[in-house]
């Protein structure tokens, strides 16, 4: 499935009136009135398209409701692509910031609207075989231009602690998972227990992106030319190999196709489709950045589907207590077993008993 930007519901949940003040005020340029819609589908930060006589932009603001600590931080997101915006990595260009809680109700930011393709089945149906490949070499090279940004030039070398990443991070969600803990599920038990007992040596400290994916990124129409990478709440410093993972575990799923919620092509690689292999997106990343060869993915692997659980037990906690942003919530938060599940079958794979 692929899509042009566009695709909202019709929701009332923001006060206009306050928001078009604040935006007269604050964002160059902008003249109300205005109206809005909400971007269908995510479950985090809730997305916004406004429009005007003149101009159409994106509101990304807090979830509404108590939140966990640390969560849904719109202002680090405004941060990071301030900085990245004038490197050339493409990210919409920031407008401004409102941390007053007393203008719609939780934080948000206003950023350009970028118009193109969201593509959502990992497989490229519409595709011939020259375009996937191309438009897979696209994304991992632009993996690799985020890694290779020098974030201290970028003012952002304090925006994370840039050593033990992987150590912080299954602690982090962790914390998460019991924060939001709603059942008792003996592998997340285990997987608790042995990630970090067998954390994998960091070689390397970059920007990360934290959900890097197909459907998080806006290409332009028709071109195999990636316009803007969406979503980077979960950015940080760390270890490069959290982002590469966590694109590559597509090739260890299932093409199940967006609506069972993935982007999965595994089984689906080689000329004949013109998906990249695994090897071979492994070895062009590898050769972009600089970085020696890895030899096996499966800690990570296990650690990614981890921290996907984390996640879904969030939005199942949320949405059991009324807060969740979407209509999707409920079958997201089904998710977390089989999650769970996944996860420790890597981990075996990895060395796990």
């Amino acid at each position: 499935m692929e899509t042009e930007l566009g695709q909202t519901e019709q929701v009332q949940d923001l006060d206009t009136d306050r928001l078009t003040v604040w935006l007269n005020a604050n964002v160059a340029g902008f003249a109300g009135p205005l109206r809005y819609a909400k971007f269908a589908g995510g479950q985090s930060n809730p997305t916004y398209r406004i429009d005007t006589e003149r101009s159409s932009y994106v509101l990304r603001r807090k979830p509404f409701g108590a939140l966990l600590p640390s969560a849904h931080a719109v202002d680090r997101e405004f941060r990071l692509i301030s900085a990245l915006y004038p490197t050339g990595f493409p990210v919409p260009a920031p407008y401004a910031l409102c941390e007053d809680d007393g203008i719609i109700g939780s934080a948000f930011y206003v950023m350009e609207l970028v118009e193109g393709t969201t593509y959502w089945d990992g497989s490229l149906p519409k595709h011939t075989p020259e375009q996937r490949t191309a438009i897979y070499h696209e994304i991992v090279d632009r993996l690799a231009q985020l890694h290779n940004v020098d974030y201290e030039a970028a003012g952002l070398g304090s925006y994370g602690r840039p050593g033990s990443y992987f150590e912080r991070q299954v602690g982090r969600w962790t914390k998460q998972y019991r924060l939001a803990q709603t059942d008792d599920l003996p592998q997340v038990e285990r997987l608790i227990e042995w990630l970090p007992r067998a954390l994998p040596e960091q070689k390397r400290t970059s920007l990360v992106h934290g959900d890097y994916r197909i459907d998080n990124i806006i290409f332009a129409i028709g071109e195999p030319k990636i316009k803007a990478v969406l979503d980077w709440e979960l950015s940080t410093l760390g270890d490069p190999m959290a982002d590469f993972s966590y694109l590559m575990m597509n090739w260890v799923t299932p093409a199940v196709g967006h609506d069972a919620g993935g982007a999965g092509v595994e089984g689906m690689t080689g000329p004949a489709s013109g998906i990249p292999t695994l090897q071979e997106l492994t070895e062009r990343y590898c050769a972009a950045t600089g970085q020696e060869q890895v030899a096996d993915l499966n800690w990570y692997f296990a650690y990614c589907q981890f921290r996907r659980m984390s996640i879904a037990q969030g939005i199942k906690k949320r949405f059991l207590d009324g807060n969740a942003s979407s209509s999707q919530a409920e079958k997201s938060a089904a998710t977390v077993p089989m999650l769970a599940e996944h996860a420790w079958n890597f981990a075996q794979k990895a060395g796990a008993l």
